[in-house]
């Protein structure tokens, strides 16, 4: 009996075991990863099946898959037969759908493109004008030259049809045809009828034969495709207020070429445009003020010309209430209009007041035209507003604010007291941005009204520890210099930035080099060893070039001829006038005829960013590789030259040793030269009487002797 029960036992945990490998085995030959199966179908694949379905919704979903993927980048190219065999059907959407594949995928197969050709003729003959008209689109949107020659009977039937909306499709096409084939265009009559159809009775199709007339017309060479006479004028003015917005647009741009015979027919044209002025478009309202601005140079009644300045403004006005984007290319069309003529807005200076979630952009313009606008009435108004703006969070614009409010000061004499006082509420505020700016403004406003504020200059010294902008620092030391001999502690401050010397900005250098030669001329006694510590310093241990030259001229100025270097340092300064954005008066009749396009937004002439000439990142990548292939293939007296000059600007001056050898080498004036401080020893001397009488009589002799010892020097 046991030997029984051991044997089942036995016999049971075989089988167990047995049980387990065997499972195991089979989850490991699931599990193993086979390399050699055959993958899963493509997305393609499967499109391709739904394409070749025989259900229509399943052909069309396939299409609109097709579609999908082609938008998000997909490529799917390898279609272009499958999606070919569902052009011709009844369904109007499924055949948009083919036709704007076959737009996008006609390059990359212009072989199989012949194929639908079939299919668009037919459709050019179909009942229904949408087909027609979207068969000619289609047409011309495909840029294959191979379907050029079968482009051209459908488009001569289109350009007849009964339909306005046949007709002006395939007027645009005419164009699209001409920039592939012109001489193909012109000799199939295209553009004749192109012509005829200014005259058409539909506004649409007048509006779309006047674009494509103009297209052509900038693209040809002899520029006499589109030329506007007295019946086409009057046709277009017909059509101007039935047409769209596109149309409106259009027409205007022609309109705006059109030279006027007289000021009759100016003013005639003039108040057939005027009515576009209400327009909701804003793009349309400045196309219509365009064309004004241009009439307006042949307009001869002042009367004429007053009464549309008054009506002008309102629809300005009105575009500033538009989106922030519309709003800023308005104003900058605004600031051209306004330089032209500034009295269309003269009343007006309230709307360009900041609102406080006006983006930066717009607030930066509306500043600019406030200052165009700004006249003895609305100076105070515009002063408070300033002020206000000049505690905003925005940085650069309080800097902004501060500056236009120096810029009155300048552009109204009789209010510069006013913006002064205003100025120095700014500077009491603390506030460190807004005191360094008005600081800088100040010093403008002392060029332009020298000697008439002076009395400010104690609280902008003030402030001299709050200075840690270059322009800042170098407005104040510039102060400090013109009015050294009304600063008692002048020579106290130019010493505080001499300390700092070889710290600061070259233009902070260049402000103290100058200042101190003016503190000497003026001060004498004080400042002797501040001029001679600051030209040492900028002769020896500076390494700007402009700065070490500058403080040359003054050396020699003041060891030859100090009443010249009077005459020269401290010469009475031009006065300046509004630092605005002004633009030449010939760019800015060229920017006039160019209002409410991206030119009169970058205040450039077109050509400086549209046409043959512009280079991309690739054109210029390019040309950088080329330049450099040059270099690499000069000839080797051009790389010796070129290594010659590179070792002459290794050459370290302040090296005792090559400093001595080259003064051995020179003539015994250069050597005198080349020690300035032996020149001037003590330049208090040079004031004497006895030196200036010197100085004078023997000033032939020192002069030629200058001239020597520079050209030797050098």
């Amino acid at each position: 009996m046991m030997n029984s029960d051991s044997s089942l036992s036995i016999k049971d945990s075989t089988y167990a075991v047995s049980t387990v490998v065997k499972s195991i085995m089979t989850d490991f030959r699931i599990s193993r990863p086979n390399f050699f199966s055959t993958p899963k179908k493509g997305e393609n694949y499967e499109l391709r099946a739904d394409l070749n379905s025989e259900y229509r919704d399943r052909r069309k979903d396939a299409i609109k898959k097709v579609i999908a993927n082609m938008t998000v980048g997909k490529d799917v190219s390898g279609l272009f037969p499958d999606v070919l065999k569902n052009m011709q059907t009844d369904d109007l959407e499924q055949k948009k759908l083919v036709y704007l594949y076959l737009m996008n995928y006609a390059k990359t197969q212009p072989e199989l493109v012949i194929l639908a050709v079939n299919t668009f003729v037919k459709d050019t003959d179909d009942s229904n004008p949408l087909i027609r008209a979207l068969a000619i689109r289609t047409m011309g949107c495909i840029r294959v030259e191979k379907i050029i020659d079968y482009l051209c009977e459908p488009l001569r039937k289109c350009l007849r049809d009964e339909n306005p909306y046949v007709r002006k499709t395939a007027a645009i096409c005419v164009a699209k045809l001409y920039d592939l084939s012109p001489n193909l265009a012109i000799d199939n009559g295209f553009v004749s009828t192109l012509q005829d159809m200014v005259s058409d009775a539909n506004p649409m199709v007048v509006a779309n034969a006047v674009t494509a007339l103009a297209e052509i017309n900038e693209s040809s060479s002899t520029k006499d495709i589109f030329i506007i006479n007295a019946p086409t004028l009057t046709k277009l003015l017909v059509a101007l207020n039935e047409c769209t917005e596109w149309g409106r647009i259009a027409i205007l741009a022609a309109l705006a070429e059109y030279k006027p015979a007289d000021s009759k027919e100016a003013e005639h044209i003039v108040e057939r445009v005027v009515p576009q002025f209400q327009h909701v478009n804003g793009s349309v309202v400045l196309s219509a003020i365009k064309v004004i601005m241009i009439y307006m140079r042949a307009i001869k009644n002042e009367e004429a010309i007053r009464q549309l300045v008054r009506k002008m403004a309102p629809p300005l006005v009105t575009l500033l209430a538009s989106a922030p984007e519309v709003q800023y290319v308005a104003l900058r069309n605004i600031n051209i209009i306004l330089q032209k003529r500034p009295e269309i807005l003269a009343n007006e200076m309230r709307v360009f007041f900041c609102k406080y979630n006006d983006p930066p952009y717009v607030k930066i313009e509306k500043l600019e035209i406030m200052i165009k606008l700004a006249n003895e009435r609305n100076i105070d108004q515009l002063l408070s507003e300033l002020k206000e703006y000049a505690s905003e969070v925005d940085v650069d614009f309080v800097r902004k604010s501060v500056r236009a409010i120096g810029q009155c000061a300048i552009k109204i004499s009789e209010a510069s007291e006013r913006c002064v006082n205003v100025l120095l509420d700014l500077i009491n505020t603390k506030v460190n941005y807004v005191v360094q700016e008005a600081i800088v403004v100040i010093k403008d406003i002392f060029r332009k009204y020298p000697h008439k504020y002076e009395g400010i200059i104690p609280t902008l010294c003030q402030n001299l520890d709050a200075l840690d902008e270059p322009e800042a620092k170098a407005s104040l030391i510039w102060i400090i210099g013109e009015y050294a001999e009304r600063i008692e502690n002048a020579d106290e401050l130019i010493l505080t930035f001499l300390d700092t010397f070889h710290d600061e900005n070259f233009q902070v250098q260049l402000q103290l080099v100058t200042a101190s030669v003016k503190l000497f001329l003026k001060k004498p006694q004080s400042a002797q060893n501040i001029v001679q510590r600051s030209l040492q310093i900028a002769t020896t241990e500076c390494d700007n070039p402009d700065i070490r030259d500058r403080a040359y001229i003054y050396w020699r100025l003041l060891s030859t001829d100090p009443q010249a270097a009077k005459a020269v340092v401290l010469s009475d300064k031009p006065p300046i006038s509004v630092q605005s954005n002004a633009i030449s008066s010939s760019l800015l009749e060229e920017l006039i005829s160019n209002i409410s396009t991206l030119a009169s937004v970058y205040h450039k002439p077109p050509e400086t960013f549209l046409g043959r000439g512009r280079f991309g990142a690739d054109a210029v990548q390019r040309r950088a590789i080329e330049e450099q292939e040059e270099a690499s293939r000069e000839s080797p007296i051009q790389a010796q030259t070129k290594t010659n000059i590179e070792n002459l600007l290794d050459l370290d001056f302040s090296d005792t040793n090559t400093v001595n050898s080259t003064t051995s080498s020179l003539p015994s004036s250069s050597k005198s030269i080349t020690q300035p401080t032996a020149n001037v020893d003590d330049l208090l001397d040079l004031f004497n009487d006895n030196t200036i009488t010197s100085t004078q009589s023997s000033s032939n002799i020192q002069n030629n002797s200058v001239s020597n010892d520079l050209v030797n020097l050098f």
